[in-house]
């Protein structure tokens, strides 16, 4: 199973092709992609049109969905963000430490275009289903 963070879906949604979009592709088809409600929340807000927005939400609950905050996960978010900070390195939105930790904490790995996983990545143990990314 991966989890698949918003950037990816967002691409993926509006027909860009690249190789994180055909590895969500791949995954969808292989059933081995998750849907975090974290997530799930993050792309169905960003939706304007009414009819894309009932399309996409109905498409997405195919996937099921995951708790991605509950027992337990404030306390683990805020380590992982301290742990960074004092490494000097600042993590600009809360729901990156969210979606990191949840993975980390599940050894799950993340499918991933956004920058601010790196750190992550590098010094918290949080797998890149691409390694490169």
């Amino acid at each position: 199973m991966i989890l698949v963070d918003t950037s990816v879906w967002i691409d993926y949604l509006n027909g860009v092709k690249n190789r994180h979009t055909d590895t969500l592709d791949a995954g969808i088809v292989e059933g081995t992609v998750g849907m975090g409600d974290l997530i799930f929340l993050e792309i169905l807000q960003g939706i304007r049109d009414d009819r894309q927005y009932r399309l996409t939400r109905q498409t997405l609950l195919t996937l099921g969905r995951m708790e991605m905050f509950g027992e337990g996960m404030p306390d683990k978010c805020a380590e992982n963000y301290r742990v960074l900070r004092k490494k000097g390195i600042t993590i600009r939105k809360t729901t990156d430490a969210i979606i990191a930790t949840f993975c980390i904490e599940r050894r799950m790995p993340l499918l991933f275009l956004d920058r601010d996983f790196i750190p992550f990545v590098d010094h918290l143990g949080l797998l890149s289903v691409l390694p490169e990314t």
